[in-house]
């Protein structure tokens, strides 16, 4: 995975706006950005590189783009740009529209129109700052009719739930921490970005008929797996829940985790065991009763909890929760 982290406070004041400007709009094509702040533009950019796609968060002060008729005869890159707010408003004028996105709040446009994009400081509560982070996809990518998703551009995206909120969080965490993630990674997480941004505009373009088989079964997997990890902790979590909360039929789930190479129960059952593995080697819970965490992730019979932790990670939570307490070696991680 390609990084790229740019913090002003490394370059002289004289030298910061300038160098910012080159490097988060290098992928938007020719741009003109004004702000106020110039002299002393303070701002910090984490970038990465997930394939052909981007993602991206800063926090700066209030700034204004505007990229005209002539500036898309110059170069055109084909994106859509999807941009949340997370401090601060963000607000794009394009085709004719205009959408302001609070915190929270999403926005869709693209660098094949002319707009006029603003990001806007809450001066009571934002120090007069903006946070933002922002997917950059190739439009010749996204598997949708380019003359319909342009419907949508300049109207805000509801965030609270549904995929809204998935690929809201999705993007944030990523562009938050990749800690976790390999360098191969990248092009996998750049898939993921792409095909919830697709399913997200398909939704609100008249729903899932707009997309390419493919894409609604990745899609439709990425919304099971995040709805199971919400509710791990549910003892009734089985197929025919997750089933009717995503309004198919069980044959079709059981058909989707066998695409996977695995099966429902097999899932649920390793991440249940993975965060109460988690719990049981973290210090703060030490005195919790190990029967407890069990039920805490699902598991209604402490007997059924030990038999199936010893099976999966070879000695049973008492002894793991010793062994990774007293930090000894040869503990399972």
């Amino acid at each position: 995975m390609f990084e790229t982290v740019f913090r002003s406070a490394d370059l002289p004041p004289a030298e910061r706006f300038e160098a910012w400007r080159q490097l988060a709009f290098a992928s938007n094509g020719p741009t003109e950005v004004r702000t106020d702040h110039a002299s002393d533009f303070d701002v910090t950019l984490r970038m990465l590189e997930l394939g052909p796609v981007q993602v991206s968060m800063f926090t700066c002060p209030p700034l204004r783009s505007d990229r005209t008729p002539k500036l898309i005869r110059q170069s055109d890159p084909e994106l859509y740009h999807l941009a949340l707010a997370q401090r601060g408003s963000v607000t794009i004028d394009q085709a004719g529209r205009e959408a302001a996105a609070g915190a929270g709040g999403l926005t869709l446009s693209t660098t094949s129109r002319p707009y006029l994009g603003q990001l806007i400081a809450d001066q009571d509560r934002d120090r007069g700052e903006v946070t933002s982070v922002q997917a950059l996809i190739p439009r010749a990518l996204l598997p949708l009719p380019a003359d319909a998703v342009d419907r949508l551009v300049a109207v805000g995206l509801p965030t609270r739930e549904g995929l809204g909120a998935l690929f809201a969080q999705f993007i944030a965490r990523l562009a938050t921490d990749t800690t976790h993630y390999a360098p191969a990674d990248a092009a996998r997480l750049g898939g993921v970005a792409r095909d919830l941004a697709a399913s997200l505009i398909a939704h609100h373009l008249g729903g899932d008929r707009v997309l390419p088989p493919e894409t609604h079964q990745q899609t439709l997997g990425i919304r099971v797996h995040a709805f199971i990890h919400r509710h791990l902790g549910d003892p009734r979590l089985g197929p025919d829940l997750i089933a009717a909360a995503h309004h198919i039929s069980p044959r079709s789930l059981h058909r989707l985790f066998q695409s996977q190479g695995t099966t429902v129960t097999a899932f649920i059952r390793h991440h249940r065991l993975e965060r109460a593995r988690s719990d049981l080697a973290d210090p703060r819970l030490a005195t919790r009763p190990i029967h407890a965490i069990a039920a805490r992730w699902g598991f209604g019979r402490p007997a059924d909890f030990t038999r199936a932790f010893r099976t999966a990670y070879g000695l049973p939570p008492s002894e793991y929760r010793h062994l990774a307490l007293h930090d000894e070696p040869g503990t399972p991680r």
